[in-house]
């Protein structure tokens, strides 16, 4: 009688996902309609950096020869590399022609602040420090790891001004190489999108706020009214935070999928993977133990109940526990299907969904783990005990 109940309990939660959770399982939210402006504005592009000179020659080039109209530059903020990483970009912009490059060395960042955000308010304050006309009207907010197509900052802007938007958003596609990286990372922007909504996100009037940290442009006067980076310097989950100030702040934001801008970065063991999710898991559920077991029963509930009750309905005879099991299965594999699509993968990983949340159920455990044991949220060699979630 139990599993029965489980089984049409998550029944009831995928029809509800499937129906009424702003439709997330579909891709087709891209840049919004645009036209080009009749005055291209200025932009600064900012990229943080720490240790990044295994990607930079796929990325960097790809910044440097953008094909912008306006007036645009770019500020690499080598934050602290070890690897060579600030040498290595004046290499890439002496052989290759392009918008202007500034390589800058901030200090390290002092206490209450993360590592890319501290490195993003040396690089803002460097391009907005004269104020007045000489500022950027717009910021590109991109990771030392993504690679834009040459026209990807025209578009961008010619989004942000025909729809009149003060924080354009891409998820950046990421790499889907190895066998782990097509077990998990499709499933990784699924349950972003689960999570955070881009329909939903989208509408004007919505409460709830997310970007992808990857790829995001900003409105100078908005970032400086909603007190960016400096309202938000404590947070691992930076994208989400940076959103959600904006939209305090009155600003209005988009976040879609992206076509033309990819993450060169690789993650081919498993162990990459579990450090890029378990690094913040925790952080997202506000380091609440109660937060904690509410996921660990909400993944067992939606995620593990469905093939749980297939197999023991089909082994037992239970005709009803093997129906709902099978039903909610299919609901979940059939939603998994357009990412898997997205990201070119064959359509017979979506019924290994269940697989990929029990991994993701580990991690942040794992995540938990490691915050109560005083190593909170690592990242290329920098560990934040406490951090905010916003």
């Amino acid at each position: 009688m139990g599993l029965l109940i489980a089984a049409y309990a998550s029944l009831a939660a995928w029809l509800w996902l499937t129906l009424a959770q702003g439709v997330f399982w579909r891709t087709d939210v891209r840049l919004p309609p645009r036209t080009a402006p009749t005055r291209w504005p200025s932009v600064a592009v900012v990229v943080p950096a720490r240790d990044e000179a295994e990607v930079l020659p796929r990325s960097l080039p790809s910044l440097l020869a953008q094909d912008y109209p306006g007036e645009a530059g770019i500020v690499l903020v080598d934050d602290g590399s070890t690897d060579g990483t600030a040498t290595l970009a004046h290499r890439l912009a002496a052989e290759q022609p392009g918008l202007p490059l500034t390589v800058l060395t901030p200090s390290e960042p002092p206490p209450g602040w993360t590592g890319k955000l501290w490195a993003l308010r040396h690089g803002i304050t460097h391009v907005t420090s004269g104020g007045g006309p000489q500022a950027p009207e717009y910021l590109l907010l991109t990771d030392a790891d993504i690679a834009h197509e040459p026209d990807s900052l025209r578009e961008l802007v010619a989004a942000a001004t025909s729809a009149e938007l003060d924080l354009v958003s891409q998820m950046a596609r990421l790499r889907v190489v190895s066998v782990w990286e097509r077990l998990v990372v499709p499933a990784f922007v699924y349950f972003f999108a689960q999570l955070y909504p881009f329909r939903r996100i989208n509408r004007p009037a919505a409460r709830t706020a997310a970007a992808a940290g990857g790829c995001v442009l900003l409105r100078t006067e908005v970032a400086v009214r909603a007190g960016i980076p400096d309202s938000i310097r404590q947070a691992v989950i930076d994208d989400v935070a940076l959103a959600r100030a904006v939209r305090r702040s009155g600003g209005r934001i988009w976040l879609g999928l992206a076509e033309r801008v990819d993450s060169v970065r690789p993650y081919p063991a498993l162990a990459d993977l579990w450090r890029m999710v378990s690094r913040s898991a925790y952080a997202q559920l506000r380091h609440q133990p109660l937060l904690l077991a509410g996921t660990v029963a909400g993944l067992a509930l939606v995620y593990l109940v469905p093939p749980a009750a297939f197999f023991a309905g089909l082994a037992g005879g239970r005709p009803a526990v093997l129906a709902a099991g099978g039903l909610a299965w299919l609901l979940m594999a059939g939603t998994y299907l357009p990412m898997l699509r997205y990201y070119r993968q064959p359509a017979a990983l979506a019924p290994l969904l269940p697989l990929t949340a029990l991994l993701y159920l580990f991690m942040t455990v794992d995540s938990a783990v490691q915050h109560y044991r005083g190593r909170g949220a690592a990242w290329k060699g920098r560990t934040y005990s406490r951090p905010s979630d916003a």
